[in-house]
């Protein structure tokens, strides 16, 4: 590899890093919140999203960067609607179920995205993929089953919307051969995310603290996380992007375990070892043998915060 491959390779990690590190500040920021409400929660942070989004392609107009290509056509629009719905599960899972728990359900999405593919677009899936789903469903189970006692079997059955979502909108992007700029993406989810939680989050109860939380969320946690793995990806290869995306629900969890005191269960622990470690395997033989499908390349390329 060349210097000048290296650095471009170097910077792509330090990138994704940091968008990882802002997507896990997700669960700190929602357990330090007086308001429990998800619905409530996905309106505000989604509002916050548009907005720092906005003053971003303002900045970027007024540098004379090239106009961003607004056309919106109906892909563009179930894509947002998808994501829409991920902000919503994931963050009303959040409020039934440990941080650690959501983060590690919603970690096998490129997995949903795979299985989706073989059923609906008749690709082959890797012995690799196989045995890695296999394994993280285990996990998975063992997840579910400790958490039968305690009533978080409902946040988790609610996470598990998540990946499903994320593997709904891989397949219908690849079967209507259609590319979606993620910026616009992001904006139209953020517009059907607020019509769609503001019924059910008023009356507003938001405090200025909350408020402030949720700017964060909205701006940094979400929008940030997302631009700065939009910088990254065109540096690294799809399986590169979806190891370092795991990053995410370590950092998530160990943040929660040390700062808000919520400690992962026996049955949490050992499940999410099971499938990160499953996760992990399959990407590093992905990464060695570069065997990716198209939609599993599309899926760890397009893995962004929830």
């Amino acid at each position: 590899m060349s210097t000048t491959a290296a650095q471009r390779h170097r910077t792509g990690v330090l990138l994704m890093v940091g968008a990882t590190l802002c997507w896990s500040s997700a669960g700190i920021l929602v357990r330090n919140m007086d308001m429990k409400d998800g619905w409530e929660i996905t309106f505000w942070r989604s509002m916050f999203m548009m907005i720092f989004l906005g003053v971003v392609l303002f900045a970027k107009r007024w540098r004379g960067t090239p106009a961003l290509n607004l056309h919106v056509g109906p892909a563009t629009i179930i894509s947002g609607a998808l994501w829409a719905s991920m902000y919503v599960c994931f963050l009303v899972a959040l409020g039934r179920t440990t941080v650690a728990n959501t983060l590690v359900i919603c970690n096998i999405a490129p997995l949903f995205a795979a299985l989706a593919g073989r059923l609906f677009l008749h690709e082959a899936v890797a012995t690799r993929t196989w045995v890695a789903m296999g394994v993280s469903f285990v996990g998975i189970a063992v997840m579910f089953a400790g958490s039968l006692g305690g009533g978080a079997w409902l946040g988790n059955l609610i996470a598990v919307l998540v990946p499903i979502a994320f593997a709904t909108n891989v397949v219908l992007l690849r079967r209507l051969h259609a590319t979606t700029d993620t910026t616009v993406t992001l904006l139209i989810s953020g517009v059907i995310s607020m019509l769609v939680t503001l019924p059910m989050a008023l009356p507003l109860e938001a405090t200025y603290k909350d408020l402030t939380l949720l700017a964060i969320m909205g701006a940094i946690q979400l929008a940030l996380g997302c631009l700065l793995m939009m910088a990254a990806t065109p540096r690294l290869s799809a399986a590169e992007v979806g190891l370092l995306s795991m990053l995410e629900t370590l950092f998530g969890t160990l943040s929660v375990w040390l700062f808000v005191g919520e400690k992962p269960a026996a049955a949490t622990l050992i499940g999410g070892l099971v499938v990160m470690g499953a996760l992990a395997v399959n990407e590093l033989l992905a990464l060695r043998r570069q065997s990716l499908t198209p939609t599993e390349a599309q899926a760890l390329r397009s893995t962004t915060g929830h």
